[in-house]
């Protein structure tokens, strides 16, 4: 169901104009909180609108149980979950977790270099290293860094 469930939610916010970033399912379902991106910029309005949208879309859905839905900007520390993004945020400090290397290492922080093919390059007091995607577990951007 969590997949068809961000299916949904990404397929109505994207048709709204916005970039679906991220979607957390708290306490079973009981809350819903939604990420939206436009250009770094997402306005009160923005979050406001999407979340009426979903709403609508969610009560039709007979199947999808839920008590509330929070809409909001990614934040400073916005989630990265896919290729494309690792490649859009190049430059930026980030923070990785990943799971299966050879070194047994599985907390990296660092300057984002970007992609090559299925890899992500991230440059670690000036020594970079690569990371399989399939193995991020999960990654962020990091201002504090």
């Amino acid at each position: 169901m969590a997949d068809d469930l961000e299916l949904l939610i990404n397929k109505t916010v994207t048709q709204l104009g916005f970039e679906f970033v991220d979607l957390e399912i708290i306490n079973h379902g009981q809350l819903l909180r939604v990420y939206i991106d436009n250009d770094g910029s997402v306005s009160i309005d923005n979050c406001v609108e999407v979340s009426n949208q979903l709403n609508h879309v969610l009560t039709v859905e007979e199947d999808i149980d839920y008590d509330r839905l929070e809409v909001s900007s990614p934040g400073v520390d916005r989630v990265i979950k896919n290729l494309k993004d690792f490649d859009r945020f190049k430059g930026e400090k980030v923070r990785i977790k990943a799971h299966g290397l050879e070194d047994g290492r599985k907390n990296f922080r660092g300057n984002l270099v970007g992609t090559k093919g299925n890899l992500v390059i991230v440059d670690i007091e000036s020594t970079s290293v690569e990371i399989n995607f399939d193995n991020i577990d999960k990654a962020r951007l990091d201002p504090d860094l």
